[in-house]
């Protein structure tokens, strides 16, 4: 049986530069209240390669160097019905988006959006894409990422480290340029 969802909220700076899009958070991050929560995760561990910081830090430590480095988080899905953590149980139909055409609009940094997996790549074809202005959508990179979650274990850390590498440019990009 599945339940119905609600998402966490954004954790995205005004001089975010690139935003990071899951499709919904796991119920580990739920019950958590953080995102990816589960152990097994590698977002984390990437991110910390990425961006230079220690990925043991507190969760709290770790969203501010995220933020520092110009990173924002967020889901495509705001709210959905779920049987178990996987992307592949959403129930189709149930979905409903978080703002992101709007956040989008509003966040004049932005350079890149990283897709955090094939879920998420989907969701935002199907309920952002089409409502990002053409204007706004010529300035970003809109980059579909191999998935950090613990279900892609075919990829390994280095293999996601190289993948997510093309995150380091718009990361070195001016935030006003």
């Amino acid at each position: 049986m599945s339940e119905l969802l609600v998402g966490l909220p954004p954790r995205i700076a005004t001089d975010c530069r690139v935003l990071v899009l899951g499709s919904m958070p796991g119920g580990a991050s739920l019950r958590a209240g953080e995102y990816y929560a589960h152990p097994r995760n590698r977002f984390w561990p990437l991110m910390a390669r990425l961006c230079g910081f220690e990925a043991a830090l507190p969760y709290e430590a770790r969203m501010h160097a995220l933020q520092q480095a110009g990173v924002g988080i967020w889901d495509v899905i705001g709210r959905c019905q779920r049987a178990g953590s996987l992307d592949t149980a959403i129930l189709r139909g149930s979905e409903v988006p978080n703002p992101v055409a709007e956040q989008i609009r509003d966040s004049r940094a932005l350079h890149a959006i990283a897709l955090n997996g094939a879920k998420a790549a989907e969701a935002f074809r199907r309920h952002v894409l089409p409502r990002i202005d053409p204007v706004h959508r010529e300035r970003l990179a809109i980059l579909p990422m191999p998935s950090t979650s613990p279900a892609n274990a075919a990829a390994s850390l280095d293999r996601l480290a190289q993948a997510w590498s093309v995150l380091g440019a718009h990361l070195r990009a001016s935030p006003h340029g």
